[in-house]
């Protein structure tokens, strides 16, 4: 019973978060404010504290590299096969059909189903995802369509064209000044996420085999505890219905992106990666996860307006909230 309460609790949360903006307590950008405590506070607490109170094995980096995997796939394939489409419709698929949402979604969730020992796959998972999502898939999306970055595009420069025209940089002096401005673009995007920076941290100390002390994980765990119900809060607050069709339909081809990917790794999760069902079945609930966080701020940066990926954020939260629930009754390990 436990196994369908929780979620339910957690579902229950993230209403409360729609309705509570609704009756205009919270204002519509105040999920920003949440964003600040989750990502600086709850959730790289969670990852210490499941660092400090776990087992963890080298062979573990194996579900890392299994993560980043799940999310450049993706990316790679969804440009492919977008080719003939208008590159804003492109930008908005690569962006929230790609990367998933784990540390702050799939990690209360996973542990609220299968206990607090299925955290360690989940956060050795996260830390290959989190390359793409915190980053990784603005930079390769933008790059690739050929989109300068911090310059968000508009209807009157992006058109029905498929990619942005390919400007040329013919001054030696001035691509190289260009290339190292890139560089540093790339490198702050990763720097300035916390939690990025504390799987690093937490990764270096398992390879020299440092153990975390007892103190710091017991100073950690209520605000590790509180991850949950901020990351369900703040999934609720960014919340926003659709305002035509062609919003819809963009939506649902994102969860269709996501449902076909979520089958393929589900599959290669169980039947490939080295590991006990135990593990293995924590993956595949990663797997169901719903579009990252940060897809909201890299959408909102090129296209403007952060409304229907928040729209497209809560929606596949609450399908992957059903979908893990019944997964993880299905598979009895």
């Amino acid at each position: 019973m436990q196994g369908v309460i929780q979620p339910l609790t957690l579902l229950a949360v993230i209403v409360a978060g729609y309705g509570l903006k609704r009756l205009g307590i919270f204002k519509p950008r105040d999920y920003r404010v949440m964003q600040g405590v989750v990502f600086n506070f709850t959730l790289p607490a969670a990852i210490i504290h499941s660092f400090a109170t776990n087992e963890h094995q080298l062979n573990m980096l194996w579900l890392s590299l299994f993560g980043m995997s799940t999310s450049l796939i993706p990316l790679l394939t969804i440009f492919a096969a977008t080719r003939h489409t208008p590159v804003r419709d492109r930008v908005f698929t690569m962006l929230n059909g790609c990367g998933m949402n784990v540390g702050n979604f799939c990690l209360p969730v996973v542990t609220a189903l299968m206990g607090a020992s299925a955290s360690m796959p989940v956060i050795m998972f996260d830390i290959g995802n989190s390359i793409m999502a915190c980053a990784g898939m603005y930079v390769l999306t933008t790059a690739l369509l050929h989109i300068p970055q911090g310059q968000p595009l508009n209807a009157q420069n992006a058109g029905e064209a498929t990619v942005m025209p390919y400007i040329r940089i013919l001054d030696k002096h001035a691509r190289r000044l260009n290339r190292r401005a890139h560089l540093r673009g790339i490198l702050k995007s990763f720097m300035i996420s916390v939690p990025f920076d504390t799987y690093i941290v937490m990764v270096l100390l398992m390879l020299i085999g440092w153990r975390i002390p007892l103190w710091i994980s017991q100073f950690m765990e209520p605000i590790s505890n509180a991850n949950g119900f901020c990351s369900m809060l703040m999934v609720g607050m960014l919340m926003d219905l659709p305002s035509s069709r062609k919003d819809i339909t963009a939506v649902l081809r994102v969860i269709g992106w996501k449902l076909g990917f979520a089958v393929i790794f589900s599959l290669a999760a169980w039947y490939l990666l080295p590991f006990s069902p135990a593990v293995s079945k924590a993956v595949i609930l990663v797997c169901l996860a719903p579009t990252a966080v940060f897809s909201t701020l890299f959408t909102d940066k090129v296209l403007g307006n952060a409304k229907l990926a928040g729209f497209t954020l809560a929606s596949t939260g609450i399908l992957s909230l059903i979908l893990m629930t019944a997964m993880n009754l299905l598979i009895q390990v």
